[in-house]
């Protein structure tokens, strides 16, 4: 029932991801939400956000913000960043989701998603086909109809956890 929902990954930070082994799986694209999982929300760019779009481009990756803000919003945080960005997005719709893999040149199977809310990041990345990599939110501040959507994420993500547990149980 929820797994429409699920991310393909859930993991405690954009920090830690390994994204070098994934460029070795063969991803080459990187889309990113912006707040609460790249930075708290309204934040700009800190040290950690421009330490890793230094390291994307280092390893080969393109990328590309996919944000539901508008566009002061997304320039401000790209300012030291200086990647591709999108901003009304209207996650989870799919059709900016295809127009960020455009910019990056890049299809859905070199594509990840990484981003902090199941209903609209993740819930988008998978019906465009990407894979998922959903984290932890950076800070517990957020605008209400965030933290509204949080309570019904915690049931969705219990499940997602069960299902998990239940994999690694048979294996």
């Amino acid at each position: 029932m929820f797994e429409r929902f699920f991310p393909d990954e859930y993991v405690a930070s954009t920090y830690v991801i390994p994204f070098e082994k994934l460029y070795g799986e063969g991803y080459r694209g990187v889309i990113f939400d912006i707040d609460n999982t790249l930075v708290p929300h309204g934040a700009p760019a800190d040290e950690r956000a421009r330490k890793l779009f230094a390291r994307l481009k280092e390893i080969g990756f393109a990328s590309c913000l996919l944000s539901n803000n508008q566009e002061p919003r997304v320039k401000m945080f790209n300012r030291d960043i200086g990647t591709e960005y999108i901003y009304n997005a209207h996650k989870p719709s799919v059709k900016n989701y295809v127009r960020a893999m455009e910019l990056m040149g890049t299809d859905r199977e070199t594509t990840l998603f990484v981003g902090d809310q199941l209903f609209t990041d993740v819930w988008g990345a998978k019906r465009a086909g990407i894979r998922s990599i959903l984290v932890r939110p950076i800070h517990p501040k957020e605008e209400i109809q965030i933290v509204l959507k949080r309570y019904l994420e915690k049931i969705v993500l219990h499940f997602y956890m069960r299902q998990k547990d239940r994999k690694t149980d048979n294996n």
